[in-house]
């Protein structure tokens, strides 16, 4: 989760809070060789894969992909109503959710949707029996090899029971009071309170300051904010007695009297009273908060048995994002002494320009110093955070045998720093606003050498109970494509709580009068029984990437480390992606990284090695000129071992992010004139230029195609190999038009010998590729077709090392063909639905003919029987009555117009048959294309079920089943529970449109043949 972080463009603070933000929500060639299908499993190695397999000619790799696992699986988190939980019924969600395919779960206590209360003292997070439901579910995922997170608190932000606002380790805030005094005027009475109310439950507060500074001429004193002159701020301290002033403002124009309160801001975490005490947020800033936190743990959580339980099956602590609220100014006792330590000036004169009420300022100075010290300010609440909070929390999780997960965003921090030192940093799908947010993280990621980008996937505003797989899969492909490689669904639900309703508890359905947003994903949705073949694709792709290590072609520097900005890489994100550049982004941190070094002109070699570093103005204020001192150091020292460096824009106007000492902005001219006189580095204009940048650097992409708006892809490699992950992007982009794409795409190769293969993510099989082209200068080109969402895996490796035996002796780069298919020998095989002689050229330049014989027409199949399982409320909340209805179909057609099924939900199985003649022959194969489905499908075919298909291409090869004379087709479909719901509980979903579920088609049996090319 996350809270939209506030923002400086052109020197203004906005925010939205996450708290309005979800009432909102709840308001409102080688072409088909790589398409789903059937292959034939082959013989693959990989050196080094994340589950620890070890490289060895043999298969080991195959294996792993074949059989996944746990580590690598997706996991889920899962809602509890706080402890108000059955140990039995604990244990049995753990085997839900290990039989349906998933690797782990993450316990968290969310109430949002919980209408009658629960007792806190019996039941609440933290009490014995929240730790005995934890160690129940301990227990069963040891048992069945599931890996358990634990939430570091009770909801979010991290907090505890027995702390109050006023402790040390309470979270505190700064609040103003403010005076309006006319020069000339003698002073004498109590000090202005703050113009923000404390908390019920704050009964103390220290004077931290008092100021004074006179309002700016031609400006109002109750504007908004006001503007003050910067030489007029005064201390008042010596002038208080008792919170009492007596002082006589200067004659010259109106003054303010400021008076600033150290206090407990009184957040609690988010939702009902978790615990009684209630918890309060803890200080994220300061020593004292984090030890309230690990105190707690260590006195009643962590008894023998769970410690115990924790080494074994234990995976992560987990904290979500950064989101501190305060209707004052974010503070943390003693900031002001750290202040002056690390950025080497008071920040007592400057003051006034942090003070804020309701996440807007309230005072400015000009524009030049609030930027410079609202910046400075913030990079020492990154500092703080980083060695208060983060780094020691990691510490003592990681003396438990566990790693720790975090969603490192939120204020104005450096969120990328952070990626860089965490074990798993973790983004998400409801609040990132691009994929660019997403490879913020990744850089932190990958320049800190960790493994991990995690996800909270699948978080959908409005979308309880009507979120499709296909809808998730869609999106979640790209965020891979981005840098992701492990996915954490929002969310399973438990299965019951006080107040619930069909089909059970779930967090944040309904929510405030509405059907809420994530899903609650489990037995209770028809689609459950397919879930096994999704989570199998998503834990084959998830092993994939996070095999090796991440490679991008560039790194994007930018001024400050925010992640979920929604802002984009200069010229690569729109005109770079679409032809095959990638890129990260790099905090200025992350230069001091021990990996941030210059070899064989890549920087961090080690890790995504970038081919040049991209530097442009300062994104987050308008693109300002602005560079650290140490940072231009390192990028002329990185140039001068011959790192290539494109610049964009002139830097004349450059000048230090913070308030510079004295020569700082002089020292940093001198320094941007020796980096562009470097030869390795190019200035361009502006952004559109970056094209020239690129030419005269003779820059080179990894993986190149032409211009494609929907085309994404992520490239890893270890020692043996590259994998290399395609996907459509149907979603995520303006250009996306949900359409099937076809493209060429030249994948540069480390050694000359390599060969491509395929990795199908959805059946676990591994095969050759066979038809492609090896160029002249060693890089290999094929084609990559897809529809909609859709993805593909190709591995470049040694055949030796992936396949016993020599490389294959011949290959297509072309055929008449539509399929070019390696057969069982190792020959090639064409495939077409028309009959005819087809040429093919193989790599050598040869060309050779192969005949295909009689092909059967296709049969477009129109008439099924449709036995639909109709999902309705049963005697208890977490009940399902299913009742069967049989409907006879001379054509498709969705649910809501078949009048029987109109307000149904559920599981409908289609039945149908084909007569195949004699023009079917054991060498024919046959295609059946689906069409549109609502929402996951099975197939089978004359008693035997089809290995698992792809969700997103609903095309299944059905020829190795078919057989002369009769076939018995059916297709089992599963829809979401809205249309039932929107009955069933109107007054919550009764809103929502029917969703078209079902078999709608059109259908088509489309048989093709088969020839052997003879070389």
């Amino acid at each position: 989760m996350r809270h939209t972080p506030g923002q400086e463009v052109d020197g203004e603070h906005s925010s939205l809070r996450r708290r309005a933000v979800l009432k909102m929500a709840a308001a409102a060639g080688a072409v088909t060789a790589l398409s789903a299908g059937t292959a034939t499993a082959a013989t693959a190695t990989s050196p080094t894969t994340a589950d620890g397999t070890s490289a060895r000619p043999g298969g080991a790799f195959a294996r792993s992909f074949a059989s996944p696992a746990a580590s690598v699986r997706p996991k889920f988190r899962w809602w509890w109503p706080d402890a108000l939980v059955d140990p039995d019924e604990i244990r049995r969600e753990i085997d839900q959710i290990a039989d349906a395919g998933f690797g782990g779960v993450e316990i968290a206590a969310v109430t949002h949707s919980v209408s009658e209360p629960i007792d806190p003292a019996r039941h609440g997070w933290g009490t014995p029996a929240w730790v005995g439901a934890v160690e129940a579910a301990l227990g069963q995922a040891k048992k069945r090899d599931v890996v358990v997170d634990l939430t570091i608190g009770p909801a979010w932000p991290a907090a505890v029971p027995g702390i109050t606002p006023d402790s040390g380790a309470a979270i505190k805030e700064l609040a103003h009071g403010v005076a309006v005094v006319p020069g000339g005027t003698d002073v004498a009475g109590p000090l202005p309170d703050p113009v923000t109310a404390p908390d019920s439950d704050a009964k103390a507060r220290t004077l931290r300051s008092v100021q004074a500074a006179r309002v700016a001429a031609g400006t109002s004193p109750t504007a908004f904010p006001v503007r003050l002159e910067k030489e007029s701020v005064v201390d008042l301290t010596s002038h208080v007695q008792d919170e009492r002033l007596e002082w006589t403002a200067p004659d010259d124009g109106d003054w303010l009297v400021i008076a600033c309160y150290e206090r407990g801001s009184g957040q609690r975490p988010e939702g009902p009273a978790h615990t009684a005490p209630l918890s309060y947020v803890v200080d994220h800033f300061s020593e004292a908060g984090t030890r309230a936190v690990i105190d707690f743990w260590e006195r009643r959580i962590l008894t023998p048995r769970i410690r115990a339980l924790l080494r074994d099956t234990g995976g992560a602590l987990f904290e979500d994002s950064l989101e501190i609220e305060t209707d004052a100014t974010l503070w943390t006792p003693g900031i002001m002494a750290e202040f002056e330590r690390r950025i080497g000036y008071s920040l007592a004169p400057y003051l006034p320009a942090l003070l804020q009420t309701k996440e807007k300022y309230a005072f400015a100075f000009d524009d030049a110093t609030n930027k410079a010290v609202r910046r400075d300010y913030m990079e020492v609440v990154t500092e703080l955070y980083v060695e208060n909070h983060l780094l020691p929390v990691q510490k003592w999780a990681h003396g438990l045998g566990l790693q720790l997960r975090v969603q490192p965003y939120g204020l104005q921090t450096d969120a990328m720093y952070k990626a860089a030192l965490l074990d798993q940093p973790e983004g998400e799908s409801l609040g990132f606003k691009n994929l660019d947010d997403f490879r913020c993280l990744a850089g932190g990621r990958d320049m800190g050498g960790k493994l991990v980008l995690s996800n909270e996937a699948g978080g959908t505003a409005g979308g309880a109970y009507a979120t499709t797989w296909d809808a998730t899969l869609r999106k979640l492909v790209t965020q891979y494509a981005a840098g992701v490689n492990q996915a954490v669904f929002h969310g399973f639900a438990y299965a019951e709580a006080p107040g619930a309703v069909w089909p059970g508890f779930a967090a944040f359905s309904p929510y405030h009068g509405g059907a809420g947003y994530g899903e609650a994903w489990g037995p209770r949705q028809p689609t459950w029984g397919h879930v096994p073949d999704i989570a199998g694709y998503l834990s084959r792709v998830q092993l994939v990437l996070q095999t090796g290590v991440n490679k991008a072609d560039i790194g994007v520097l930018w001024q400050k480390g925010y992640a979920g900005s929604g802002l984009g890489a200069s010229w690569f994100s729109g005109d770079g992606v679409p032809v095959g550049w990638t890129h990260l982004f790099l905090s200025p941190r992350l230069l001091s990284l021990p990996g941030a070094v210059v070899r064989d002109g890549r920087f961090a070699p080690d890790g995504p090695a970038f081919k040049a570093l991209l530097v442009d103005g300062d994104v987050m204020i308008g693109r300002e000129h602005t560079l650290q001192l140490d940072v231009a150091e390192k990028l002329v020292g990185h140039a001068r071992k011959g790192l290539p460096i494109i610049v964009i824009g002139d830097w004349k106007d450059g000048h230090v992010p913070g308030l510079p000492a004295s020569g700082e902005n002089e020292r940093l001219l001198a320094l941007i004139s020796e980096l562009l006189a470097q030869p390795g580095v190019f200035n361009v204009p502006d952004r559109p230029d970056v094209p020239q940048a690129i030419a005269a650097l003779g820059l080179g992409r990894d993986v190149e195609y032409a211009q494609s708006s929907m085309l994404l892809h992520a490239h890893r490699a270890d020692t043996e190999a590259d994998y290399y992950f395609f996907a459509n992007d149907s979603v995520s982009k303006k250009g996306s038009t949900g359409t099937r794409i076809s493209h060429d795409v030249t994948l540069t190769t480390r050694r000359p010998d390599v060969v491509p293969y395929v990795l199908d993510a959805w059946t676990g099989t591994i095969e050759p590729l066979a038809a492609y082209a090896r160029l002249d200068d060693g890089r290999i080109r094929l084609r990559i077709t897809l529809d909609p969402g859709a993805t593909t895996i190709i591995a470049t490796a040694r055949p030796g090392r992936w396949l016993p035996g020599p490389a294959p002796r011949w290959t297509a780069t072309s055929s008449q063909a539509s399929e070019v298919r390696r057969a069982k020998d190792g020959r090639l095989e064409i495939r077409d639905t028309r009959p005819g002689t087809y040429t093919t050229t193989l790599q050598s330049g040869a060309t050779v003919s192969a005949t295909i014989e009689e092909v059967a027409e296709p049969v477009a199949l129109t008439r099924w029987t449709l036995t639909a399982e109709d999902w309705t409320p049963g005697a208890t909340a977490s009940t399902t009555t299913r009742t069967r209805r049989t409907v006879e179909l001379d054509g498709l057609r969705p649910w809501p117009d078949i009048p029987e099924l109109a307000d149904a939900s559920g599981v409908g199985r289609y039945r149908t048959t084909v007569k195949l003649g004699a023009a079917w022959t054991g060498g024919h194969g046959a295609r059946l294309e689906l069409g549109e489905v609502f929402d996951t499908y099975r197939v089978t075919v004359n008693g035997r079920a089809l290995p698992p298909a792809d969700q997103l291409t609903p095309v299944v090869d059905v020829g190795p089943y078919l057989r002369r004379g009769t076939n018995t087709i059916e297709v089992e479909v599963a829809t979401s529970l809205l249309n039932r719901l929107r009955v069933s509980n109107a007054p919550v979903f009764g809103i929502a449109k029917r969703q078209s579920y079902g078999l709608v088609g059109p259908v088509r049996l489309v048989p093709y043949g088969r020839a052997v090319v003879k070389a």
